[in-house]
Formats: C-alpha cells, structure tokens, sequence
C-alpha cells in the first residue's frame, strides 16, 4: 500500500473523524479517567506537530502528534524529550504498516529537529500497540507525568540517535 506522511493542521473534517473514531475506541475499553487524549485545541498548540498517513487516493488513513513541552529545558547538546500522542489507524488500513511509517517518519524529523528522545502511553489493552512499540525499539519505562498511579496505563520510551551521529 503506496502512504504519504505529511504534517497537516488537525482540523479537517476528515481529520476530526479520526480523532473521534480514536476517542470512541479508547472509551470502549477504558474509564474516562484512564483516557488521556489531547484534543483538537490541544493538538494547535505551539510544540505540537500533527502527522497525517494518506493512502494514493488521499484518503486520510491515521495521525498521530509529537508534543514538545515548553517546560523541557534541552540538554548540553540542545537535544529535548517529546511525547507521542493521539497514534491512531483506522480500521480499514490497519494491518497495512500505516502506523510504522507514521512511527518511522516522526522518529526521523524529530531527531532532526534535536528531540533526543520520545516517550508515549498506551492503555493496557492496546496490545497491538505496545507489539508495535516494542518492535520499533521502545522500551518499558515507569509511568511519567499525569500517567503516574494510573491502573491502565503502560509507558515507553526510545533514544533516539543524535543528528549527525
């Protein structure tokens, strides 16, 4: 299956319905206090960048957003920590690698933009997810930020190499 990733602005109609297909699929499976999506508010904030995956006929077939927080000062290199937020593939395209190319394509623009390393969280259930993590090389890290105490929530987090290495 031919895949284009592009950043694009969250609000599209096409957009949006993702992001609601991706809320109702987490709140079947979890209380609304273990659901942590950003929404599309959060998802125009400076730091965000949104990722669109387009099949050959355009059509919009997942998205996900990296978050840099403000508050993460660089370190000695300039190199930040960012968080990977809102990964979702619709169901007719899942199966297809659609998720790992949007994995591939963020993980190299933020190496390139000096992210030295990425953390997300995943629900419990989200097998799929966590298989996909895991064999993109993320590693089982303790829950961070307001994921702490949270009974559903699983963490992970990749280094990524430094520009340049």
């Amino acid at each position: 299956m031919s895949v284009s990733i592009t950043v694009e602005p969250p609000r599209q109609p096409e957009i949006e319905e993702l992001l609601l297909q991706s809320s109702a699929y987490a709140m079947a499976l979890y209380p609304p206090e273990s659901n942590f999506m950003l929404d599309i508010e959060s998802l125009e904030q400076p730091g965000v960048t949104f990722y669109v995956a387009r099949g050959i006929d355009g059509a919009a077939l997942g998205c996900a957003a990296l978050v840099v927080d403000a508050t993460d000062a660089p370190d000695a290199t300039g190199q930040r920590t960012a968080e990977l937020k809102r990964m979702f593939v619709s169901p007719e395209a899942r199966g297809q690698r659609v998720a790992r190319r949007l994995l591939d394509r963020i993980e190299t623009d933020a190496a390139a933009g000096g992210i030295r390393r990425i953390v997300l969280e995943t629900g419990d259930l989200h097998d799929a997810a966590q298989a996909l993590y895991r064999h993109a090389g993320y590693e089982l890290i303790p829950q961070f930020g307001q994921y702490v105490g949270e009974a559903h929530s699983v963490c992970f987090a990749k280094e990524l190499p430094r520009t340049g290495d």
